[in-house]
């Protein structure tokens, strides 16, 4: 501060303080009594502890303090070995993020559900483009050295795919009660015309 001690620059800063509150009001300006200034000064004597001290207090007897979310429970994280990427994780966990992650471990995720993709696919053209696009995928993620696990994820052969497709797809039609056809009912225009005269 150039020279100037902790308890000057906060007397400036107070002094400062009650110049602009002097202007705001008009103009007019302001003489602080005996009693504002002996007021001042005891609440300098008051250590910045006790100050916060008392600014807790006061917010645990207004009751802002109820109801925290880890009240009770411990801390999460709290004694495990220090992570580096604790914050991304964190992140991914929270938002629910997919998509990311090493190719080995999202092309394992995506092997294990491809079956319930290719179920709700309609055309046999569909299935055969999206195992076609599986299998490139696996091909280049085993091409890459940018280290991370290994990729054991198998390729899929295209036919057998679309023929177990066909079976699961003509199993789900077995299975389905047979719904009535619907009633046919013809235009108003036609009913009026065959009408017996």
């Amino acid at each position: 501060m150039g020279g100037m001690s902790s308890g000057e620059h906060e007397r400036r800063l107070a002094r400062a303080a009650e110049l602009r509150a002097a202007r705001a009001s008009g103009g007019r300006r302001t003489h602080s009594t005996d009693a504002d200034e002996e007021a001042r000064r005891k609440r300098n004597k008051i250590s910045d502890a006790a100050k916060a001290d008392y600014l807790i207090r006061d917010a645990m007897a207004r009751g802002e303090f109820d109801n925290l979310e880890y009240a009770g429970k411990p801390i999460p994280g709290l004694g495990e070995r220090y992570d580096p990427d604790w914050w991304i994780k964190g992140l991914i966990q929270r938002e629910h993020i997919t998509g990311l992650g090493p190719a080995a471990i999202m092309l394992r995720t995506e092997d294990a559900g491809l079956d319930q993709v290719l179920d709700k696919q309609y055309r046999e053209k569909q299935v055969r483009e999206i195992v076609e696009d599986f299998n490139t995928r696996v091909i280049e993620a085993r091409r890459q050295l940018l280290g991370g696990p290994p990729v054991i994820t198998k390729t899929r052969d295209v036919d057998g795919e679309v023929a177990r497709w066909r079976e699961r797809k003509a199993a789900r039609a077995a299975a389905a009660p047979a719904r009535p056809a619907p009633e046919i009912k013809r235009p108003w225009w036609r009913r009026i015309w065959s009408r017996p005269a």
